[in-house]
């Protein structure tokens, strides 16, 4: 599948809205790199704690929870509303 976003686009993104299976999100991967990827369902964490699979939507590339594992709530920083620039549209 083609990459949704490409390198330098421009996102408008909610703080407070709550994250829904499908979402484009921002997140705080294990390693500390913050990215984009698809939330796609919840999990929970080896020690139990809310959290959810994040996937590539070009799976050949990148790195996501088929990687590093299920990413905490906390470290689900923002939702993704629509990219601004360069071709403004709805995501």
């Amino acid at each position: 599948m083609a990459p949704t976003l490409a390198d330098g686009d421009r996102l408008l993104v909610s703080y407070r809205r709550p994250v829904a299976p499908g979402d484009l999100v921002v997140a705080r991967l294990a390693d500390g790199t913050v990215a984009v990827k698809r939330a796609t369902e919840r999990r929970t964490t080896s020690d139990g704690s809310p959290a959810w699979w994040l996937l590539s939507d070009n799976a050949d590339e990148g790195v996501d929870s088929r990687h590093r594992g299920p990413v905490p709530d906390v470290d689900v920083i923002a939702v993704t509303l629509a990219r601004i620039w360069p071709r403004p549209r709805r995501l």
